[in-house]
């Protein structure tokens, strides 16, 4: 189990068939949250994300693009990269089913299984789509169609394959499924869903033999090692697997996947596991869907704008927030232009924006940039009481609820400006103590929603950080946050952190 100090978050790698769009980024900035927290906690994190560069659908869009499969991935590859860099994204590694380093891993794993006995060659019949690199059964199936790729034909396949004893581990699975501490599906409401596909799991096909662009089988190289086997041993690349040192990183403390890719993450990833005697990873996140009007934002389902777009709407920062804010980490949720313009300037433009604004304005006007020693106010306890809710909600990895709980204390700071009234403190000599401490108690109280806020905007946070004057280059740890003191720190008034949108007349 992981030893309270390290932390190794994955995210499921994206398939090359295509550019990174909105779908994409939400898993990327909220595993990127995550980790940033557990920085936040002292933890030694590491942060792996990557690219699913193999199959059928890979070779296939290559073959339509005039040029080879690798030629196709090299070029996804780096706009993944930029993409993510551009939101901020503080990944460790970034791995490639193309590279060697993982070809490595999956022919160790493949020869651990096969010295298990749990590798064997049998005829699979049945239905394939090429969308999801996975086999149909007919109940899988609406219209004749996968339900996650409508715009597809499906094709039958039929072909000797070497398939894994999946059904070998039923028992296992069920014993890893139904653990409570620590859940090992989450969130706890898919257990139940995934119980059920152990219960009616079969051994799976694991090769291909007329897929060329792949990994070849060991041993045997008529045959291609499967997608699933292939892409999922990506965690394990990742650490140096086979070395020993791989042990140093691995298990995984979580892999945060879409809902929709569970059976993969919970069901045939272990047994895998199992079967090549590798620990098992310690816990699954599945987050929901966006939608954008009532369909889930994918390649397939057809995108109206780019990911580009939504950034220059008000900068990947707030994007990053907008996200975070409004979709719920354990759930479905939409996203839509114009409710991205009300986020921005209520929340970030209005709240935060205007309370960072007036706050250090008022420090420079009242007390020379300087703020003075003071008592503690009532504001100071809603500030460690905002810790104390952020650190629940991000705990349990409720993303959302740690965003609110931060911005709970900006709203209630900016109703601290209103009551407390410092202007007119300011014009009365024997209210100087009484200033004081409104000040103080309000500096606090940004730098406090600075430091629980900069998971979601990593660079505006620190910004506001340095504004406030605090002479130190990074933001303490959440266990130090309570104990921060204002006094002496030389505010920097600025220009505003959050331009509020004005959208164009028509």
């Amino acid at each position: 189990m992981t030893d309270g100090k390290r932390f190794y978050i994955t995210t499921a790698i994206d398939y090359a068939n295509g550019p990174p769009h909105l779908g994409h980024a939400l898993e990327k900035v909220g595993a990127d949250a995550m980790a940033r927290y557990r920085r936040l906690l002292g933890q030694r994190v590491h942060f792996v994300m990557g690219l699913d560069e193999h199959g059928q659908k890979v070779a296939q869009t290559a073959a339509q693009a005039g040029v080879t499969p690798q030629e196709w991935t090299d070029g996804i590859a780096a706009r993944f990269r930029q993409a993510w860099a551009e939101l901020g994204i503080g990944n460790d590694d970034f791995i490639r089913t193309t590279e060697p380093r993982h070809r490595a891993a999956v022919e160790e794993m493949i020869r651990r299984m096969q010295a298990k006995g749990d590798l064997y060659r049998a005829t699979y019949a049945g239905y394939y789509c090429v969308g999801c690199e996975a086999y149909k059964t007919e109940d899988e199936l609406v219209d004749g169609r996968c339900a996650l790729h409508p715009g597809r034909e499906i094709e039958w396949m039929e072909e000797e394959d070497w398939f894994f004893r999946l059904s070998a581990y039923r028992e296992p699975l069920l014993a890893l499924i139904d653990r409570v501490d620590p859940p090992f599906v989450q969130p706890v409401a898919r257990r139940n869903e995934v119980r059920r596909m152990v219960e009616e799991i079969k051994d799976i096909s694991v090769s291909r033999s007329l897929m060329p662009w792949g990994i070849p089988w060991p041993g045997d190289p008529q045959h291609t090692v499967y997608v699933w086997i292939d892409a999922l041993t990506n965690y394990l690349s990742a650490t140096g697997f086979p070395d020993p040192s791989y042990t140093e990183t691995w298990p995984a403390s979580v892999h945060v996947i879409g809902k929709d890719i569970t059976r993969f993450h919970c069901v045939y990833w272990p047994a895998m596991l199992m079967s090549a005697d590798v620990p098992v990873q310690e816990s699954v996140w599945a987050h929901g869907f966006m939608t954008m009007g009532g369909g889930k934002i994918s390649k397939s389902a057809g995108v109206s704008f780019t990911l580009e777009e939504a950034v220059e709407r008000h900068g990947a920062e707030a994007l990053r927030f907008y996200l975070l804010r409004e979709i719920p980490w354990d759930g479905d949720g939409s996203f839509s232009f114009d409710r991205f313009d009300e986020r921005y300037n209520a929340d970030l433009a209005n709240d935060l924006g205007n309370l960072a604004n007036r706050v250090l304005s008022m420090v420079a006007k009242y007390r020379d940039a300087i703020v003075q020693p003071a008592a503690r106010v009532e504001l100071d306890e809603h500030a460690d009481a905002a810790v104390r809710q952020y650190r629940a909600a991000m705990d349990a990895n409720l993303l959302h609820e740690g965003v609110a709980s931060a911005m709970r204390l900006v709203s209630q700071a900016n109703a601290s400006v209103s009551v407390a009234a410092p202007w007119k403190l300011a014009k009365d000599p024997e209210q100087a103590a009484a200033l004081d401490s409104v000040l103080a108690s309000l500096v606090r109280s940004l730098a406090v929603a600075a430091v629980l806020l900069s998971p979601f905007m990593p660079q505006r946070m620190a910004e506001l950080w340095r504004r406030l004057g605090t002479g130190r280059a990074e933001m303490p740890l959440l266990d130090g946050v309570g104990a921060i003191d204002p006094a002496g720190w030389a505010v920097e008034p600025g220009e505003p952190l959050f331009p509020r949108y004005e959208p164009a007349k028509a």
